[in-house]
C-alpha cells in the first residue's frame, strides 16, 4: 500500500473492526509489482474460532466498478448536457411557435382588410357592386328556400351631373358620402346597402312585399329631400322591384331600372314599383 492508504487502513479499519465487529466497504488501492494501483474493495468482519480471534477480509478489486462509475458519470453528464439542450431547443421551439402564431393571425387580419377592401366602396364606406351582387344571388337561394319575399331599390340622384359641373367634383363626392350614411342610418340591420356606381345606390330589403317596398321607398325619398347635403340640398328618383318566382337576378335589376327610369321620365323625385308603370 502507499503511505496514504496504510495511514488510513491503521487509523479506520482497526479501530472500528475492533469497536463494532465489522467493516464494510472500505475503498483503497494496492501497488502492484508492476507499481500500478490497483482499486479495491474490502470488507472485513471479526470473529472467534477455538478460542482465538481472527480478522477475516475480503478483497474485491474495483477497477471494473470504478469504470462503470466512470462510464456512468460521464453519461450522466452528457445526459444532463442533452437535457439542457432539449430545454433550450424546446424553449426556441416555442418562442418559434409563439412567433408563428403572431404571423399567422396578422396574415388573417390582412386576408381580413383586403377581402373587406375587396368588398367596400373607398369613396362611401358602403358595400360595392361585387358584394351586392353576391348577397343578391343569397337572397334568391333563400327565396326558393322559403318563400319569403324579398324587394330591391335602385336609387339615383336627380341632375347630378349638373352639381359636378356647377360646383365641381369635391362637392359631388360629399354628396355621395353623405347620401350614402343617410341609407345606412335609415336602414334595418338586415337591409343590404350598396353603391351600384357613379350616383346610384342600390338596396336589398328582406322580407318585404310590394306595398311594405313602395312605403319604405317614399320615406327615402322624402328624407332625403329634407335632408341637407352640405350647402346643397337633393333629391332623388327610385326604382323598386320584388322578387317573384320567375325572376333571375338579372330580371329583377332590370324591372328596378326600369322602374327608375320611369321615375326618372316622369318628373324625377319620385318612386315607382315595376308593377305599376303604364
Amino acid at each position: 500500500m502507499s503511505v496514504t492508504n496504510k495511514l488510513f487502513f491503521h487509523t479506520y479499519f482497526y479501530p472500528f473492526i475492533q469497536l463494532y465487529g465489522h467493516v464494510n466497504e472500505i475503498y483503497l488501492s494496492f501497488r502492484a509489482s508492476t507499481q500500478l494501483d490497483v482499486p479495491v474493495l474490502l470488507n472485513g468482519i471479526r470473529q472467534e474460532r477455538d478460542g482465538e480471534i481472527y480478522l477475516d477480509c475480503v478483497v474485491v478489486e474495483m477497477r471494473k466498478r470504478l469504470e462503470h462509475e466512470k462510464d456512468i458519470l460521464q453519461t450522466k453528464k452528457k445526459l444532463e448536457e442533452l437535457y439542457q439542450a432539449t430545454n433550450e431547443a424546446n424553449k426556441k421551439l416555442e418562442l418559434l411557435h409563439q412567433e408563428y402564431e403572431i404571423k399567422q393571425q396578422e396574415l388573417i387580419n390582412v386576408n381580413h382588410q383586403l377581402e373587406t377592401m375587396a368588398l367596400t366602396d373607398a369613396l362611401t364606406g358602403l358595400n360595392n357592386r361585387r358584394f351586392f351582387q353576391e348577397s343578391l344571388l343569397a337572397n334568391i337561394a333563400l327565396f326558393q328556400l322559403s318563400q319569403l319575399p324579398f324587394s330591391l331599390f335602385i336609387i339615383d340622384i336627380d341632375r347630378f351631373k349638373l352639381i359636378n359641373d356647377t360646383y365641381g367634383h369635391p362637392v359631388g363626392d360629399l354628396v355621395l358620402h353623405g347620401l350614402a350614411q343617410l341609407l345606412k342610418a335609415e336602414s334595418r340591420e338586415v337591409d343590404i346597402v350598396a353603391r351600384y356606381g357613379g350616383e346610384e345606390f342600390v338596396l336589398i330589403l328582406p322580407n318585404t312585399t310590394e306595398e311594405n317596398a313602395k312605403l319604405i321607398a317614399e320615406r327615402y325619398r322624402a328624407k332625403i329631400e329634407a335632408t341637407p347635403m352640405g350647402d346643397l340640398s337633393i333629391t332623388t328618383s327610385i326604382g323598386i322591384a320584388t322578387f317573384k318566382s320567375e325572376d333571375t337576378d338579372q330580371t329583377l335589376i332590370s324591372k328596378a331600372d326600369q322602374a327608375l327610369y320611369f321615375s326618372k321620365t316622369n318628373g324625377r323625385n319620385r318612386v315607382t314599383h315595376a308593377v305599376d308603370m303604364v
